[in-house]
């Protein structure tokens, strides 16, 4: 079982984590438009929604497309997000 506290550190320990989770919390999106948004560069983001991904925070809802794929965050990813939220307090 995943220790959600210590997805919480480590989403807390960088800014474009917190800050990408934040955004895909709101609604779905692609990682141009995370990185327009945010004003973070794409290498950045590309490696970012990695993370988040391989951690189980981050799901892609269009795997199947190899371009303008659509992110979204998971049930988990939602549950440390706020943990990571109460860390910041």
């Amino acid at each position: 079982m995943v220790n959600k506290w210590e997805l919480a550190g480590k989403v807390h320990a960088s800014s474009y984590r917190v800050k990408v989770l934040s955004r895909l919390a709101e609604t779905p999106r692609m990682p141009t438009q995370l990185s327009k948004e945010l004003d973070i560069k794409m290498s950045h983001i590309s490696r970012t929604i990695r993370e988040l991904v391989n951690s189980g925070l981050v799901e892609s809802l269009t795997p199947d497309l190899r371009k303008s794929r659509v992110y979204g965050i998971t049930r988990v990813g939602k549950e440390v997000l706020e943990k990571a939220k109460e860390l910041e307090k």
